[in-house]
């Protein structure tokens, strides 16, 4: 059953607060209720949030109230939720858009991004990771899970640099960056990467941002793509 209208959703969020009402689209109880603790950690109220388990579900709410931000399963009982993102980012451009899915195949992964989704996180993630890209979402970025953007980085051409690009010894990355990097590339979140080499997160973030200047990118993705370009993981 779609949830009546909370009389708190025809109003604009004050300055300062949280976009409502969030739409979740997931059918699966435990992950429904997984979803709703992380956006509650965030400082949503429950009355806030709009949890249905299928597309028609959705449609039906969206046919008579908007929403300001929406995390979205793509397997769902009468439908794959690519389609629901197709209408939600044709009536609304600036919607923020998460897939919250298990799917992690080329198609799905493409399938969703080409029909707008404004980020893409695994359901196996923890709430931490969950949580920290619906802030992303909020805070007008576009967090892509590290397994998913390596399977995107897997299908861009890299390109050869010119040597004299790279031989330039303060743009060389050290070993500690390197190896870093190297697992960045498999896909590991800087929390897993901290507890491999055993480093502090913070220090990580570090050398991760140390990366990045030198190789003159703004994410993980465009930093191994360049270190590829340059020889300098493979």
């Amino acid at each position: 059953m779609v949830p009546s209208i909370n009389s708190n959703f025809l109003s604009a969020p004050s300055e300062g607060s949280l976009p409502i009402p969030v739409l979740v689209v997931e059918d699966e109880p435990l992950l429904q209720r997984r979803l709703q603790l992380v956006l509650m950690s965030l400082g949503y109220a429950e009355s806030d949030l709009v949890i249905v388990g299928s597309l028609k579900e959705a449609r039906d709410f969206l046919s008579k109230q908007p929403v300001a931000l929406a995390l979205v399963d793509l397997e769902l009982p009468d439908g794959n939720g690519r389609s629901l993102i197709l209408e939600m980012r044709a009536d609304d451009p600036s919607l923020g858009i998460l897939v919250v899915s298990a799917w992690s195949s080329e198609e799905a992964i493409l399938g969703a991004l080409r029909a707008g989704a404004t980020g893409y996180v695994l359901k196996e993630r923890d709430d931490l990771e969950v949580s920290l890209s619906i802030r992303s979402v909020l805070r007008g970025g576009a967090p892509i899970d590290p397994f998913i953007a390596r399977r995107i980085l897997e299908l861009l051409p890299v390109s050869k640099l010119d040597s004299m690009q790279v031989q330039h010894s303060e743009q060389e990355l050290s070993e500690r960056e390197s190896a870093i990097l190297r697992l960045v590339a498999d896909g590991m979140t800087n929390r897993e990467i901290a507890d491999r080499v055993s480093l502090s997160r913070f220090t990580v973030d570090t050398h991760i941002k140390r990366i990045y200047r030198k190789l003159a990118v703004s994410s993980r993705v465009t930093a191994v793509q360049e270190a590829k370009a340059r020889g300098w993981i493979v």
